[in-house]
């Protein structure tokens, strides 16, 4: 029986690759107000960021339902394959919560696995990715998810912001709260690569923080998978060339950020992510 894989829509998997693996995913919602929308359903990564840009207001974002999850798990196994489902990490969201609430709820009827990817945005979607790759293998359940569990301690993310207003007001800030009382002129660099933000750098420009993506990433001896991050930044192609000494164009995958991690990185977010060596 094949595993079947589910995530949430922190992932930022494309319609491609959703389609191409058979993934399923269940969305979180984002409020703008008292408008809600559910994620990639009844609002595009474009109109979420044209809104944050022109309301005036912080976005803010909601777990999906343990019934939500029930449903993707019940749909997904239908066949009697057993799933095994993905999630954002469980130190920013409700969303494990629900989900594994959700595998309660099921019981014996099915054989679901509830995974914490330690991650987001293109850390989550990689080892999303990775799953479903070894599923379509033929990798048990088992194997299945001590291949993610092995990516966890292997997965860097970091984040330049233009702005911590968001993290603030959505109560993600974390370890990065000491970042608060000197943001004159300060473009806070961030990392999620434990699955809460945690403080990186602090840089006077822009240009200064892609440039300290950089130097990150060339730290690394050898990393495999890099990922480029951008929420509708109109700079991260300058990202791509300053990594283009080591890596082609063809060695990075760019991975747009989607609403529920955008409402907290804010506007104009740019990252990378990729796998230290093993």
């Amino acid at each position: 029986m094949p595993v079947k894989i589910i995530t949430d829509s922190a992932a930022d998997l494309t319609a491609q690759q959703i389609a191409e693996h058979g993934i399923g995913i269940v969305p979180l919602s984002i409020r703008f107000g008292d408008e809600e929308f559910t994620d990639g359903v009844d609002l595009s990564t474009e109109a979420f960021y044209q809104k944050m840009n022109t309301s005036g207001m912080l976005p803010a974002t909601a777990a999906p339902s343990p019934g939500a999850f029930e449903q993707a798990m019940r749909e997904a196994g239908s066949n009697g394959d057993p799933v095994v489902c993905i999630n954002i990490s469980s130190k920013l969201s409700a969303t494990m919560q629900s989900a594994e609430n959700a595998a309660r709820a099921i019981g014996g009827d099915l054989d679901v696995r509830v995974v914490d990817s330690c991650a987001i945005t293109a850390g989550q979607g990689m080892k999303v990715l990775a799953a479903a790759a070894a599923a379509e293998q033929g990798a048990t359940a088992d194997e299945v998810v001590e291949i993610v569990k092995a990516l966890i301690p292997r997965t860097r993310i970091f984040g330049a912001l233009n702005t911590l207003d968001n993290l603030k007001k959505g109560g993600r800030i974390g370890g990065a709260q000491a970042m608060l009382g000197s943001l004159l002129s300060i473009k806070p660099i961030i990392d999620i690569s434990t699955g809460e933000v945690h403080e990186a750098a602090k840089q006077r420009t822009r240009g200064k923080s892609l440039q300290w993506l950089r130097d990150r990433l060339f730290q690394e001896p050898d990393v495999e998978h890099v990922a480029v991050c951008q929420g509708m930044a109109d700079d991260y192609e300058e990202l791509i060339d300053l990594l283009s000494p080591r890596y082609s164009r063809e060695q990075i995958s760019v991975w747009t950020i989607g609403a529920v991690i955008g409402s907290h990185g804010g506007p104009s977010v740019a990252g990378l992510a990729w796998h230290a060596s093993a």
